[in-house]
């Protein structure tokens, strides 16, 4: 029902202006900025060389091998171990009891199941997403889309703007595009994400496809086991993105004939990329069309839902 989230007065748009401050002053502390190592006696001009090498939380320094971090031009083995010992002391990553552990999941899951309960088009997530704060079901923050296909389409995200009765150019600014040609492009602009997402609250990422350039850049048997090693990398990334700015990562797949499907299986096809993409994702879902303007979503994989299920829907 869409009329239900529509907003249709002015004293509604401060309430909702309101929480959305609300929301976001709770949410401040879910990662530490870097620059907070200079007072723990760190050198400006160390966590400058940080920055520069796409480091800009304590968090994500913590997602650093030290291998890595004395790679980086002026930090030597000692400054390495100061520095880590430093953002040890900012950020617990350390043992939590299992019903924190819970709580971290619980909202992990709560999040992409907003933008997917309604729809499984991407372009529905980004109009979900933004602006609407949590007790409406919206994310209350931005949104990140990285395009490997050409098949962005902003007008897709007028209609849904207006659904919800909020401003389709307000919604359109609030979220950020890319358009990827090369693997090796679409991994430097996730590492380009992380200084915009250490300013701003973002709540979802999609890459789309994730694997469709990795397909065109290696091709045949001999290059399958560099592009898997490549893939790997990437999608190391993006849960690393995930774990450091708790967002939601939304990947869509491309699907592949599978010979061995077997004569009695009328349309054969498996998920490309193999057991790398599969194991790195939490939830797996597997989109067709119905009859008319019917989709169908089969839960693939997932970890809290029974395997085979599957849901019929209209948008």
């Amino acid at each position: 029902m869409p009329e239900m989230y529509a907003l249709k007065s002015e004293e509604q748009s401060q309430q909702l202006q309101l929480v959305e401050r609300e929301e976001i002053e709770d949410e401040e502390d879910l990662f530490e900025a870097i620059d907070k190592l200079i007072a723990h006696g760190i050198n400006a001009g160390d966590v400058k060389k940080l920055q520069d090498a796409g480091i800009y939380t304590c968090n994500g320094l913590m997602m650093q091998t030290k291998k890595n971090l004395t790679g980086i031009k002026g930090l030597s083995e000692a400054k390495v171990d100061k520095i880590c010992e430093a953002a040890e002391k900012i950020v617990n990553y350390g043992y939590i009891t299992g019903s924190d552990a819970l709580l971290k999941v619980e909202s992990k899951h709560q999040q992409l199941q907003k933008h997917l309960e309604n729809s499984g088009e991407d372009h529905y997530c980004c109009g979900n997403i933004f602006k609407l704060p949590t007790s409406m079901k919206g994310g209350n923050g931005k949104v990140a889309y990285i395009d490997t296909e050409g098949t962005f389409r902003p007008d897709r995200i007028v209609p849904i703007a207006e659904r919800f009765g909020m401003d389709a150019a307000a919604v359109l600014d609030n979220i950020i595009y890319a358009r990827a040609y090369t693997y090796e492009h679409q991994y430097n602009l996730l590492l380009g994400l992380a200084a915009k997402m250490a300013e701003e609250p973002f709540r979802l990422l999609i890459v789309d496809s994730v694997i469709a350039l990795f397909r065109v850049d290696f091709s045949g048997r001999g290059e399958l086991a560099e592009r898997q090693q490549k893939l790997a990398q990437m999608l190391s990334r993006l849960m690393k993105i995930a774990e450091e700015f708790n967002i939601a990562v939304y990947l869509t797949n491309q699907v592949i004939a599978d010979p061995a499907g077997g004569v009695f299986v009328t349309d054969p096809k498996k998920p490309a990329g193999g057991h790398v993409l599969a194991h790195a994702s939490t939830i797996r879902l597997m989109f067709r069309k119905g009859k008319g303007e019917q989709r169908i979503c089969k839960v693939f994989d997932a970890p809290n839902l029974p395997e085979a299920e599957a849901i019929s829907f209209y948008y």
